[in-house]
């Protein structure tokens, strides 16, 4: 076996090193993360856009002053600069600013390259453009539909993420509303309704204003949403049915600490900060919700909330290698399937509906991290039955899994394609 490896063609093993390349490339997920601060370190007015290395805990300069009223905004829908200030019966021009009143739910879109937000007091979505840094303002669209806020602040938003479905998600600190907006070229809030506390819960309501308001969510790879409360309690929301499971409070967190702010890292570790104790990042264990001084070169600001496009891998995902969950995805479906070309070149492919049952499947690709890169929605009526995916041209080069689920979620078909 030795001699046979020494002997192996030059090109057979540049194309090893060059799938491997590009594995390592399609994998790479977010070093960093989205921060809102004030303009001082241990200030509380959440003004200031800045960028944190999560390797080192650095913070970047200001980014964005979203203070600054005097810079006129663009319209989220016709994308032209607002011809005059805009006027608002209880903040006059002051709205303008971008982070008019104070930002606390920030959401990175990394497919368009975009920082979805809304104000706390205004009811209104509002993007940045952070290839332009140009700012959006969705006019056309209430986003609660609850423009005064209650004196409880329960009506007021402070949780934001980009969910593996690529729909934006916000809730409510009463969690009375779950909205849903899309991230496309055209924009649409959904108003999902009221989360629902699991009956597990012993008493313990993701609606509550003592456990449960403030902080942030993170999404996971199967469709979940995590909600980190200001009191440290954590609560997992399924996105579809909107039932809220209380997993617990957060151990080892110093007195004072309160969850602001939360991400996760690329070695899949959620990272936490905090609005009043800026002493220290801590990194929470998703089982067992321990948590431990996250040691960092940096100096820790007090921060509003942190926002990037990592999902949290769960526990069917973390038992191997990202090699090793792609490898175990093997074409399935006995020939009922068939994807060409693979490799995937252009951008685009074809799924051949061979032999399977009449009726509504859905086309999921993710990448290796179980993010997810595209879905469609196709009703297949007939045997030879053929539909072309058009990936995004920004997609990185390395391996995908394709799988088809039918409508009791059930998979038909996986298997794993090499895009060049």
């Amino acid at each position: 076996m030795l001699f046979m490896k020494k002997r192996l063609p030059f090109f057979y093993l540049l194309s090893g090193t060059l799938l491997l390349s590009n594995f390592s490339f399609a994998q790479k997920a977010d070093q960093f993360a989205y921060a809102v601060t004030d303009v001082q370190q241990q200030g509380a007015n959440w003004n200031f856009l800045r960028k944190i290395d999560l390797k080192t805990g650095a913070y970047s300069d200001v980014l964005l002053n979203g203070a600054d009223a005097s810079l006129l905004a663009y319209n989220a829908a016709t994308k032209k600069q607002f011809e005059a200030p805009l006027n608002d019966v209880r903040f006059g021009t002051a709205v303008n600013a971008a982070f008019a009143t104070g930002v606390a739910a920030l959401a990175y879109d990394r497919k368009n390259d975009r920082l979805y937000y809304t104000p706390m007091f205004i009811d209104q979505l509002r993007y940045i453009d952070l290839k332009t840094m140009k700012v959006f303002y969705l006019t056309d669209q209430a986003f609660t539909g609850k423009p005064q806020k209650s004196p409880d602040q329960g009506n007021i938003v402070t949780r934001m993420v980009i969910a593996s479905d690529g729909y934006g998600y916000a809730i409510t600190n009463d969690a009375t509303q779950l909205i849903r907006f899309s991230t496309g070229k055209k924009m649409e809030v959904t108003d999902l309704g009221t989360i629902v506390d699991d009956q597990a819960n012993k008493g313990v309501s993701i609606h509550n204003s003592c456990s449960s308001f403030g902080g942030d969510i993170i999404a996971d790879d199967e469709g979940n949403l995590y909600v980190f409360s200001a009191r440290n309690s954590v609560f997992k929301v399924n996105i579809k049915s909107k039932v809220a499971t209380h997993l617990g409070v957060i151990n080892g967190l110093p007195n004072g600490f309160t969850v602001n702010a939360a991400a996760v890292n690329a070695e899949n570790k959620i990272i936490v900060a905090s609005a009043l104790a800026a002493t220290s990042f801590f990194t929470v264990d998703h089982k067992s919700l321990v948590a431990t001084p996250y040691s960092i070169a940096g100096t820790v600001w007090q921060t509003s909330d942190m926002a990037n496009s990592n999902l949290l891998a769960t526990a069917a995902r973390t038992n191997g290698t990202a090699i090793d969950l792609i490898a175990d995805h093997s074409t399935e479906g006995n020939g009922k399937v068939s994807i060409f070309p693979n490799p995937v070149t252009n951008n685009q492919f074809a799924v051949q509906f061979n032999e399977l049952e009449s009726g509504q499947y859905t086309i999921q690709v993710t990448d290796v991290m179980g993010r997810n890169i595209s879905q469609q929605i196709v009703n297949v009526g007939g045997k030879m039955q053929s539909q072309s995916i058009r990936m995004d041209p920004g997609a990185a080069r390395g391996f995908y899994l394709v799988k088809i689920v039918d409508q009791n979620k059930k998979a038909v078909f996986s298997t794993k394609i090499l895009v060049q």
